[in-house]
């Protein structure tokens, strides 16, 4: 099989959550690209420019019954998932409040776990799948500040593992890809001290961009990963080591 056909995704249908701006976009951009017809599922397209490109869903994905319906809308061959959203409420242990914890798990793991339920009857059914999930490596690692993210990250890893191991039997892969510090235009306007402190962590003389990511998640969807199931690959300019 050719290069392009390895990762010809005509035919195929995916959702992005968190798809209409950053990491998501540029996922979705890529996927569209390579032939797949793209369904955005985010709080909202405020911001996020032209998507005529795209299916976009208003959902809430911590909401299960909003998933539900908006699942119940997709097409039979949407095989193809990319749970990307996430929102952050850094704070330390002492200091992090109730809401600012349970947010921050049911956006991050509770909306990922949302999604997989909802989609995995489709995947069956087509006999085949891909699920891939945005972690990070503050879930394998941890970060001052971030016991909210850090735990809800970390889950999505053992998430991503289960699911792997329920549904590989019916042709579905499910991996995870953990990125580092990436420099979208919202990490741009980060005071220069963060980024900074992520570079020096850095192996390599830059930072990632929202395209590096995308490019991962391509590989794991295409046939070119149809026997990689249950991994974490780190996308981080070496951050984590």
């Amino acid at each position: 099989m050719s290069f392009a056909q390895l990762y010809d995704l005509s035919g195929k249908a995916a959702v992005v959550t968190g798809g209409t701006r950053g990491i998501g976009r540029a996922i979705a951009n890529a996927l569209l690209e390579r032939g797949a017809e793209v369904h955005l599922f985010d709080i909202s397209a405020e911001g996020a420019g032209d998507l005529s490109a795209f299916t976009f869903h208003q959902v809430d994905i911590s909401d299960p019954a909003a998933v539900n319906q908006a699942v119940a809308e997709l097409p039979a061959n949407c095989t193809l998932l990319v749970n990307n959203a996430g929102i952050t409420r850094d704070r330390s242990l002492a200091k992090m409040a109730d809401a600012e914890w349970q947010s921050v798990i049911d956006i991050n793991l509770s909306g990922a776990f949302y999604m997989i339920r909802a989609l995995a009857p489709l995947m069956r059914n087509a006999g085949h799948g891909r699920i891939v999930n945005i972690t990070s490596i503050n879930g394998i690692r941890g970060k001052f500040g971030q016991a909210n993210y850090s735990a809800a990250k970390a889950g999505l890893i053992g998430l991503t593992k289960t699911s792997a191991r329920e549904l590989g039997a019916k042709g579905v892969t499910a991996n995870a890809i953990a990125p580092g510090m990436v420099m979208t235009e919202m990490a741009q306007q980060l005071p220069p001290e963060y980024i900074d402190k992520a570079q020096s962590e850095a192996l390599l003389p830059q930072l990632a961009l929202p395209e590096d990511i995308a490019n991962a998640v391509l590989f794991l969807v295409s046939d070119a990963a149809r026997m990689i199931s249950g991994e974490v690959i780190r996308v981080d300019a070496g951050q984590y080591v």
